[in-house]
């Protein structure tokens, strides 16, 4: 059994499903049609009557079985064993140092201004010629 989720408090079960979707419970009040303070009660609540809970699991956009039987445990073995085949494989590995391309920019950029202040100075430098022949 999980230290942070008591099989039987409901409410904490709701927060933490609330919490892992990054919704805020003003979020959920509104959604609910209530206010933060009342989802705060609820979520301090160890029990809650049926048809609220169907409402808050539409709310969060889970079943009433999935906050019933939600645990830590269960979303860390979840989240273990979720691998997503859809786009191919990929190699998290980096081939290069980031700090190495980052410097590489830099000096690129560098250069880059360099050549604008020389073509600057050609330019101007033409121009006071032009004029002053003239």
């Amino acid at each position: 059994m999980s230290t942070l989720t008591k099989p039987s408090h409901i409410g904490r079960k709701i927060s933490r499903i609330r919490e892992l979707k990054d919704m805020k419970q003003e979020a959920l009040a509104q959604a609910l049609g209530t206010n933060q303070q009342a989802i705060s009660a609820m979520e301090n609540s160890e029990t809650i009557d049926d048809d609220k809970l169907k409402e808050v699991a539409k709310a969060l956009g889970v079943t009433v079985e999935a906050i019933k039987n939600f645990s830590e445990e269960n979303m860390i073995n979840y989240f273990n064993t979720f691998t997503d085949h859809s786009a191919g494989t990929f190699n998290n590995h980096c081939t290069f140092n980031p700090l190495d391309k980052m410097m590489e920019l830099v000096d690129e950029n560098r250069k880059l201004y360099e050549r604008l202040l020389e073509s600057e100075k050609e330019k101007n430098a033409y121009l006071e010629k032009g004029f002053k022949e003239k």
